[in-house]
C-alpha cells in the first residue's frame, strides 16, 4: 500500500551538499520508485524564530514556514528525519524546527487533569538518521546514543508517532566511495 512520507532534512547548512542531503535523496528517490507520495522539509532553507519563552510556546502563533511544515506532516504516514550528531546531539536549528512544529495543540494536548498529555500525532511511523564522526558502536554503547533516544522517545513518541526506527552511520569522514554508496543503497532501500 502505497504511503505519504515526509523527509525533514536536519542539516543546518543551506549553502553546500552534505551527506544528508545525498542521503535524504536516495529515501526519497527510493520511495518514489516504490510508489509513495513524498514532500520534503529544508529545515536550512526556512525562515523562523527561536522560541524563547513558555507563552510562545504554548500560544504564540506559527510563522508561515512552520504552519507548511504542520501540514506536510499532518498529511504523511511516515516522517523521515535526518541529522549529523553535533556537540552529542541535533544541530540547534533542527531542535528551534522541532519546538516551533510540535506546539501544543498541533502534537499533543495538556490535560486540564494533569498527567500524560494527549498524542495528537497517532498513527504515524518514523525513521532517524543519525550521521557522525565517530564510529556508530561507540555512539551507539558507550554515549548510548542519547540524542536519538531523546527524539524518539522524548519528542516522537511523546506526540503519538510510533513505531521509530534508527540508522546510526557513524566514521563518515573516513569512509570511502564504496562505503558512501553502500549507504545511500540502504537508504533507498529504506524507502
Amino acid at each position: 500500500m502505497a504511503k505519504r512520507m515526509t523527509i525533514i532534512q536536519g542539516h543546518p547548512d543551506a549553502q553546500a551538499r552534505h551527506f544528508c542531503h545525498a542521503l535524504a535523496d536516495e529515501y526519497a528517490k527510493g520511495a518514489e520508485d516504490g510508489g509513495h507520495e513524498v514532500r520534503r522539509i529544508e529545515v536550512a532553507t526556512l525562515d523562523f524564530p527561536f522560541l524563547r519563552t513558555k507563552e510562545d510556546f504554548e500560544k504564540g502563533t506559527p510563522p508561515e514556514s512552520i504552519r507548511q511544515a504542520q501540514d506536510a506532516i499532518k498529511w504523511a504516514d511516515h516522517l523521515v528525519i535526518l541529522y549529523p550528531l553535533w556537540l552529542g546531539s541535533m544541530p540547534a536549528l533542527l531542535k528551534a524546527f522541532l519546538e516551533q512544529l510540535l506546539r501544543p495543540g498541533f502534537a499533543f494536548e495538556y490535560q486540564k487533569s494533569g498527567g500524560m498529555a494527549k498524542k495528537l500525532l497517532t498513527g504515524k511511523s518514523a525513521r532517524i538518521v543519525v550521521t557522525m564522526g565517530m564510529p556508530a558502536f561507540v555512539y551507539r554503547w558507550i554515549f548510548f546514543a542519547h540524542s536519538l533516544k531523546s527524539l524518539r522517545r522524548n519528542t516522537l513518541w511523546f506526540c503519538g508517532i510510533g513505531p521509530i526506527r534508527s540508522t546510526i552511520i557513524g566514521s563518515i569522514e573516513g569512509m570511502d566511495e564504496k562505503q558512501r554508496l553502500g549507504w545511500l543503497d540502504e537508504m533507498r532501500g529504506l524507502g
